[in-house]
Formats: C-alpha cells, sequence, structure tokens
C-alpha cells in the first residue's frame, strides 16, 4: 500500500567532488544483535567483502524481527564516516533506510540483484 508524504525541500546543492566523499557500499548483514541499554538501537555486523563493520542503527522499533528480516540481506552503507559512540557500542558507518526523516515506515535501499559484497555506489 502506498503512503503518502508532503514532498520535503530539496536540500542545497552540492559538487561532485562533495558526492565523491561519501563511500557507499553493498553490505551483507551477517549478525543481527540487540542493543541492551537501548530502546531503539540494534547492532548489526556487516560483511563488506575485504573487510567487516559493526554497525548501529535506530530499527529496533519499526521491525517485528529485525534479526529474521535483516540477517543475510544486502543493503546500502556509508563506511567512512567517523565511528561513533551510541549507547555504549561503536558505530563504524551507517545504514541507508529510505522515509525515517519523511515520518513513514523506513525501508532498505537494496540493490535491484546480488551483487558482490563491497561494491561501491557509482
Amino acid at each position: 500500500m502506498s503512503q503518502t508524504v508532503e514532498t520535503a525541500p530539496v536540500k542545497p546543492t552540492i559538487t561532485l567532488d562533495d558526492l565523491d566523499k561519501i563511500d557507499v557500499r553493498v553490505g551483507r548483514i551477517v549478525a543481527v544483535d540487540d542493543v541492551a541499554s537501548s530502546k531503539k538501537l540494534i547492532k548489526m555486523t556487516v560483511d563488506f567483502g575485504g573487510f567487516m563493520r559493526t554497525i548501529l542503527s535506530g530499527m529496533k522499533e519499526e521491525r517485528d524481527d529485525c534479526k529474521g528480516e535483516l540477517e543475510g540481506r544486502q543493503a546500502l552503507f556509508v563506511v567512512n564516516l567517523a565511528p561513533r559512540k551510541m549507547a555504549g557500542e561503536l558505530s563504524e558507518g551507517m545504514i541507508y533506510d529510505i522515509g525515517y526523516e519523511d515520518g513513514i515506515l523506513p525501508a532498505l535501499a537494496v540493490p535491484e540483484r546480488e551483487v558482490p559484497d563491497g561494491v561501491r555506489l557509482g
């Protein structure tokens, strides 16, 4: 079922140089764990082919079964964000999801077909 949202204004213009600074890659979520000290956060272990990362996300309240819905799936991630401590855990990137900023139930940004883990956007 399609939801209707008010279209947000377009953000300020950036250059291709700005865009090139963001390292977006396909990763495979190999494990999902609860962050016990948080009502919102889950901890994902993500395989990017040549390296692994721990990435936290506030998805706990958005899905009935985070582990069952996410483990084994590929998704898009930013891998060059500075590490950030959240609820006592270190997050080494960010998963892309669609809709959170617009107040709808988020959906993962995923490749249309299986691709090698670690493949870059662009």
